[in-house]
């Protein structure tokens, strides 16, 4: 479907169309294409962090075919980088809890792994000076497409003011435009393998 169609229709029609056509898209992507994905997006999130010598970076680790975000968590931790997971409620809010290796994670839900340590509140990711956060698209304004659940909109909403909120995504999923509804949150830049950190409005 071209993208002037799924913008026309009905809001929440269309994020559910384009949630369908990513998630297809992206099941078709080969491990190796996911891990060399990775490691172009580790990179430019590396150099980032290390430009705002961020203590704190809240962060996600991948599943699926998400664009692996694993090797990214690691090389914080290793770099001395305070690397803060989520850990999803049974309310659907995200609870926080630092990361201090593979062995301090757990199996959780939907395919979900989720640190073990000390659970630290939603509020710790104001902590963050900068934030990674999952999505199926994003646009250049900032806006992001998440899987419907609106988590990761309220994390946003609690971060700091000076927080550097990314959103992760591969190259053909930043695109023009995203359905937008009035609970969306933007994040001030998009992350992709091959154009690295790229800013968005909301810079």
């Amino acid at each position: 479907m071209p993208l002037a169609d799924w913008v026309s229709m009905d809001t929440g029609q269309s994020k559910r169309e384009l949630r369908r056509r990513i998630l297809a898209a992206r099941r078709a992507r080969s491990a190796q294409e996911r891990a060399a994905a990775g490691l172009r997006i580790r990179d430019a999130v590396l150099e980032l962090c290390a430009a705002t010598g961020s203590p704190t970076v809240a962060a996600y680790y991948a599943v699926g075919s998400e664009p692996d975000t694993r090797s990214l968590v690691a090389a914080l931790a290793a770099r001395g980088h305070r690397v803060l997971l989520p850990i999803v409620t049974p309310s659907g809010d995200l609870d926080w809890a630092v990361y201090t290796g593979p062995e301090s994670l757990a199996p959780a839900g939907h395919g979900l792994l989720e640190p073990t340590g000390t659970r630290l509140g939603a509020d710790a990711v104001a902590e963050a000076r900068v934030l990674v956060c999952p999505a199926l698209a994003a646009d250049r304004a900032g806006y992001r497409l998440g899987r419907g659940a609106g988590c990761y909109d309220r994390v946003l909403a609690a971060a700091g003011e000076q927080t550097l909120s990314l959103a992760v995504v591969y190259d053909d999923e930043l695109v023009d435009a995203v359905p937008v509804e009035p609970h969306d949150r933007p994040v001030r830049a998009v992350v992709t393998p091959g154009r690295g950190i790229v800013w968005t409005h909301h810079r």
